[in-house]
């Protein structure tokens, strides 16, 4: 679901108009493109959002079109324990009979797999397990074009090969997950991707590559006035400084990334 079919069902859920939610906080023509995801909010609007509306930022997190199933509270659950990085949670939640039964089409078979190959590799299961996942949500791809979520896919293989020591297959597929992808726009999901292509620079000791690809996301993000993935960006070059032995890169990093984790909400592993 995206931001603005969130805040829209929030609001109706709390049987508001969007005059009212808008009353002192922006224009309700704004409000409305906000709600058909016409108009991106700045993080500061965004948050005032949230709170007219009573709903948590962890709620707006994870990528938006990473759907398994049509029941929205199916997919409401897994994009939780994503956010939560509750790992083992979303594990047993994937392997639920309801939870299998609901996954039909393709693009969903594609969703289900992927998460299932970061579930498989977060909670420590054999990268074998995670890599024949990941692989298979790759090959559901339909078309020619990559979809964020092949993308998301690609790299996210890239950054469990790379762990493996695998740097040639590592590199190749993150550089193909980069492949053109600014040529749709922006989307919040392709922070995702970009992060983890820096994750996976970073794995095979290429901080310099690292550090850059890092800086040019938090560029795009903050260029859309957005917010997501932030917190873990600077938490990234925090690591990438420690690993360089630069400690005041890294509590520089930190001191952002706490503050931007307590302003927005965004989950951030305690152990990297």
């Amino acid at each position: 679901m995206s931001l603005g079919s969130t805040l829209r069902k929030c609001r109706q859920q709390r049987s508001l108009t969007q005059q009212r939610v808008a009353a002192g906080i922006c224009a309700q023509s704004m409000l409305s493109a906000i709600e058909h995801d016409q108009y991106v909010p700045n993080a500061h609007l965004l948050v005032r959002l949230c709170q007219r509306l009573d709903i948590s930022l962890d709620r707006l997190s994870l990528v938006d079109g990473l759907t398994i199933s049509t029941d929205d509270q199916l997919n409401d659950c897994l994009q939780r324990y994503c956010n939560a990085h509750q790992y083992v949670q979303l594990k047993a939640y994937l392997q639920r009979p309801a939870t299998l039964n609901a996954v039909k089409t393709a693009t969903q078979t594609q969703a289900y797999y992927y998460y299932l190959g970061i579930a498989a590799f977060q909670t420590g299961e054999s990268s074998a397990t995670a890599i024949q996942d990941l692989r298979f949500a790759i090959q559901m791809t339909e078309g020619k074009q990559l979809t964020v979520l092949t993308r998301l896919a690609t790299v996210s293989l890239a950054v469990v090969l790379a762990k493996r020591g695998q740097s040639r297959q590592a590199l190749a597929l993150t550089h193909q997950a980069l492949a053109h992808i600014t040529d749709g726009g922006f989307s919040a999901n392709l922070s995702v991707v970009d992060y983890l292509a820096a994750l996976v620079f970073t794995e095979l000791a290429d901080y310099p590559a690292a550090t850059a690809q890092v800086m040019t996301t938090i560029t795009v993000i903050t260029d859309h006035q957005a917010s997501y993935m932030l917190a873990n960006c600077y938490r990234l070059l925090a690591e990438i400084a420690a690993r360089q032995g630069n400690d005041g890169s890294r509590l520089t990093a930190l001191q952002k990334q706490h503050f931007l984790s307590e302003l927005f909400h965004e989950k951030v592993p305690e152990k990297f």
